[in-house]
């Protein structure tokens, strides 16, 4: 029926069947209404959920950028910065000292004087006028007493053959106990029937593995000075002598596992051989520097069994080394070594950081501030006669120093405004501690590890100039011979008179090593032998062979 509009109430009177209809229709009306306000919140919701999403991603992209970026700036600083870590940007900040004593000569500064170097052989030469007479009158002249003497260093380098002659005897006597000739016995060679003397062999060797240069140009520098040595010559004699080293390098590690402090370090070393099961050619060489023996040891891996193997037998001591795991994982086999970690290490840490995030810049380096001041402590405390007052002061204001840094550390990493990245760069030294410190109770072992640093410097220059090794053998021996001239350094011994004259005893020993290598250990040699084999010219080489048996 039509709907009649009124302002007055009506009642309406309708069915029961209409109004449980309208309820529904009301209840349905409702129930979607419901739906979506609920659908609103889901929404609502989700554009939430992917709001902090997106902050997420633009959070993680930011960091993303910062740490490429990052990368970039120290792989600029590699390939184009300055070698120093003192970079342009800490001398502006100030953290580096404004009087900084430059090399070489000082301006004003009183000299030592023209070196003479007496211990050269001298030639003497007399020089005369080409016309000793008057030019007016053409009277000579006549000789006054005495010269002016002038001096002038030279080299002379030259290639010549030995002929030996051999002279033979008859024996006069009737006895007929001897052969009807004698002859003098052949020279002494160090490769059975070889052509090349020991001389050869000695530069050879030097100039490879002390020098860093290439056989090839060593080749080339031969033949200009006459001597004509091929490649396959020169390998074959290489590969002869390097079994003669073989005694010397046993003695070096058994010497080296009787000390309790080493340090250690490995770098990646190239030999050319196709071994099962290895892709590539990566090498590694070890060195391990113990107070009287450096002694490296070439291997395919970087792995602990290395080390294990390097110190077998080994049951107490300190090793100073950097954070690699190899080193960690020996000491948790080996509980009685401790590890000693490198402050250089840390301290390049904050230089990194430095580097890759310039508005980190002060706060880095006021942690390198005070890593160089636990390096002054120290040296202070190493000046100090050991049981001295000053000794025990030194300690006692290294060790405060330990702990204020430790506090300082741990303070700084509770404070909430302190960037990730520092963060872990002290998170990193926290785990490390214990080893970082125990340069403090015991004062012998050094507060870095640059002592190993320093002992890769020759075999790196040896990488860079040729590359490797062509072969296994050819990697042993190098390694050998980097053990045994490292060894030779530490102890203040000429390379090449040592060299010279334990080629010598090889090659009187029937191409052989010594019977007994003694009288060739640094640790084992008397002060007189000492005396000799530091010397930088030899005299007489037969002097010091006196004793040596060579039988």
């Amino acid at each position: 029926m039509p709907v009649i509009k009124t302002q007055a109430p009506v009642t309406v009177t309708i069915t029961e069947q209409e109004y449980l209809g309208l309820k529904r229709d009301v209840n349905w009306w409702k129930s979607l209404h419901h739906g979506s306000l609920l659908r609103i919140q889901s929404i609502q919701a989700q554009h939430r959920k992917e709001i902090d999403r997106a902050i997420l991603r633009e959070t993680a992209w930011r960091d993303e950028l910062e740490a490429a970026q990052s990368r970039i700036r120290d792989l600029q600083k590699r390939m184009f910065g300055g070698k120093s870590e003192r970079s342009k940007s800490a001398k502006q900040q100030g953290f580096v000292g404004a009087h900084h004593a430059h090399r070489g000569q000082q301006l004003n500064a009183r000299g030592h004087g023209r070196s003479l170097q007496t211990h050269l052989p001298q030639r003497i030469e007399v020089a005369s006028l080409d016309d000793a007479h008057c030019s007016k009158c053409g009277l000579a002249f006549g000789i006054f007493p005495g010269t002016e003497d002038a001096e002038v260093l030279e080299i002379e380098v030259k290639a010549y053959r030995r002929k030996i002659r051999r002279l033979r005897y008859k024996p006069m006597c009737k006895c007929e106990a001897l052969p009807g000739i004698i002859t003098a016995p052949p020279p002494s060679r160090l490769i059975a029937r070889g052509k090349f003397g020991i001389t050869v062999w000695t530069t050879v060797l030097l100039d490879k593995f002390v020098y860093g240069r290439p056989s090839n140009r060593l080749l080339l520098d031969l033949a200009d000075h006459g001597l004509r040595m091929s490649a396959g010559t020169l390998a074959g004699g290489l590969h002869t002598i390097a079994r003669l080293f073989e005694p010397i390098d046993i003695a070096l590690r058994a010497k080296l596992c009787s000390e309790s402090h080493w340090h250690a370090d490995e770098t990646r070393w190239a030999v050319f051989t196709e071994i099962d099961g290895k892709v590539g050619h990566r090498w590694y060489l070890w060195v391990f520097h113990s107070a009287a023996v450096v002694h490296y040891v070439l291997d395919q891996t970087r792995a602990t069994t290395v080390i294990e193997g390097e110190l077998a037998g080994v049951e107490d001591g300190i090793i100073s080394c950097d954070r690699y795991s190899a080193y960690k994982c020996y000491a948790r086999r080996n509980p009685g070594v401790s590890l000693a970690y490198c402050w250089a290490h840390q301290r390049r840490d904050f230089f990194e950081l430095a580097i890759a995030y310039p508005t980190l810049l002060t706060w880095a380096f006021v942690w390198v501030d005070a890593i160089g001041e636990l390096y002054h402590f120290n040296d202070l405390r190493l000046q100090a006669p050991p049981g001295s007052a000053e000794r025990a002061t030194a300690q006692r204001a290294l060790e405060h120093a330990v702990q204020q840094m430790a506090a300082r550390r741990d303070a700084a990493l509770t404070d909430a405004l302190v960037p990730i990245a520092a963060a872990k760069v002290l998170q990193s030294m926290t785990v490390h501690w214990v080893g970082l410190t125990v340069f403090v109770s015991h004062p012998q072992v050094p507060i870095d590890n640059n002592v190993a640093e320093r002992d890769m410097r020759g075999p790196v220059v040896g990488r860079k100039n040729f590359y490797g090794s062509g072969s296994e053998w050819s990697g042993e021996l190098a390694a050998t011979m980097y053990s045994v001239f490292g060894t030779l350094k530490l102890w203040g011994i000429n390379v090449r008179t040592w060299l010279g004259v334990y080629l010598q005893a090889c090659a009187d020993n029937a191409n052989k090593a010594p019977d007994d290598i003694t009288a060739f250990l640094p640790w084992a040699m008397d002060a007189r032998r000492l005396a000799f084999m530091r010397a930088s010219v030899i005299s007489k080489v037969s002097e010091v062979l006196e004793g040596v048996d060579s039988s």
